[in-house]
């Protein structure tokens, strides 16, 4: 239940104002059809956070205990540098022409955009890190749809009333937090 709750907070902070959430806003902008973009969102942060997490798994199985904790621990540490630099939305990331409809234009948009995105490297470390491939992985995806369904069905309105900064700030604080415990040894009785 840890891996799940952890998850799914540290995702649902990361993701606001990352450019998935943008991309949310903007799909809902251009085609005012929330039930498609919503259920778009869904299947591509399953498929794309399942690869991720597999990859995690997958790693846990290849390197030492010890040279894993490192890394980890380093690489929370780097999530949290990250989350606080804003993300920019490239215009070929917002599906360019429709052929695909509102759902298939999602669909390929968020995974795409998700592709290297942190919330993605952060699903690899966290699948790594509590080594609970279903419990990150649905963690991680609520995270997502906690950040943008809202941003899908009220659009542009909320974006400016958040506290990105504030917001990004205390997701920082929790990766680094993760990274100096890691580092530190917690999760020895994982094996990390």
């Amino acid at each position: 239940m840890e891996a799940f709750l952890i998850s799914t907070g540290l995702v649902a902070l990361a993701e606001i104002g990352d450019k998935t959430q943008l991309l949310a806003f903007i799909l809902a902008a251009r085609f005012r059809k929330p039930g498609p973009i919503v259920l778009g969102i869904l299947i591509a942060t399953l498929v794309n956070h399942a690869c991720a997490g597999a990859v995690g798994s997958w790693i846990t199985t290849q390197v030492s205990a010890q040279t894993l904790r490192w890394v980890l621990g380093v690489g929370f540490i780097a999530m949290a540098v990250w989350t606080l630099i804003p993300d920019k939305i490239e215009e070929e990331e917002t599906g360019g022409k429709f052929r695909l409809g509102v759902l298939g234009t999602t669909i390929v948009a968020f995974f795409l955009a998700e592709m290297g995105d942190k919330t993605q490297i952060a699903t690899v470390a966290l699948a790594a890190r509590f080594n609970d491939l279903w419990m990150v992985v649905a963690g991680t995806t609520l995270g997502m749809m906690i950040a943008n369904v809202p941003a899908v069905l009220v659009g542009g309105k909320l974006a400016h009333k958040l506290p990105v900064r504030l917001v990004h700030g205390i997701a920082a604080a929790i990766f680094a937090v993760l990274g100096a415990l890691t580092l530190l040894g917690a999760g020895a009785s994982m094996g990390l």
